[in-house]
């Protein structure tokens, strides 16, 4: 497909600089490392187009979709949210890209929880290291947080790479927990749900 003009800062088909990439199938299917123009030509293939999502990874992450759906659908969720919520309070939850099983249903709790009381919740993974040339492990995260959390939440913002870390933004989907009791919360959950704050933060100041 030929260029298509943007205004949310992402390159896609020949405004891509890069001359390699990893490759994101239309799927989420991980197809590996290609020249950009290998790239290209599988996009055009399947008539849709190639999206840098990741400029700053090395190589920069690439996926096949169909742009003008995605900005179409992107925009409708966009107009719902500000039409549902006047004023949202975002949360932010914090994920390592190799984040074990336990932590990883630990923190999707406390997402859920956030997007019970009406919250959006940024979710940040963060990247150390070497594990700057795998962003596809945070990718992996997030897009399997997101298809967890499908049947309650929508996702606002794509995964997007700022420096050493990769963002995505999702808020809760009207209604979608009108039928479900909350869960109890694990001992120490409310305390973890606050972040990684020190622990002198919590003390109360000494008097004099």
């Amino acid at each position: 497909m030929c260029a298509i003009a943007r205004n949310d800062g992402q390159r896609i088909n020949g405004q891509i600089t890069a001359r390699t990439c990893r490759l994101i199938g239309v799927d989420g299917t991980q197809l590996g490392l290609f020249g950009i123009m290998d790239a290209q030509r599988v996009a055009d293939e399947q008539g849709l187009d190639l999206v840098e999502i990741a400029p700053n990874a090395d190589p920069p992450v690439c996926r096949i979709m169909d742009y003008g759906k995605y900005r179409y659908e992107q925009a409708m969720k966009a107009k719902q949210a500000r039409k549902n919520q006047s004023r949202v309070e975002v949360k932010e939850m914090k994920f390592r890209p190799k984040i074990d099983v336990g932590d990883y249903e630990t923190k999707k709790g406390h997402v859920l929880r956030f997007l019970r009381k009406g919250a959006r919740v940024k979710i940040t993974i963060m990247f150390r290291g070497r594990e700057m040339a795998h962003p596809e492990q945070g990718l992996n995260v997030l897009e399997r947080l997101s298809n967890d959390l499908k049947d309650v939440a929508t996702v606002e913002q794509q995964p997007k790479m700022e420096g050493r870390n990769m963002h995505m933004l999702i808020a809760p989907i009207k209604g979608a927990f009108d039928d479900k009791p909350e869960p109890k919360a694990a001992k120490g959950d409310a305390k973890a749900a606050k972040g990684d704050a020190p622990k002198d933060a919590a003390r109360p100041a000494a008097k004099g």
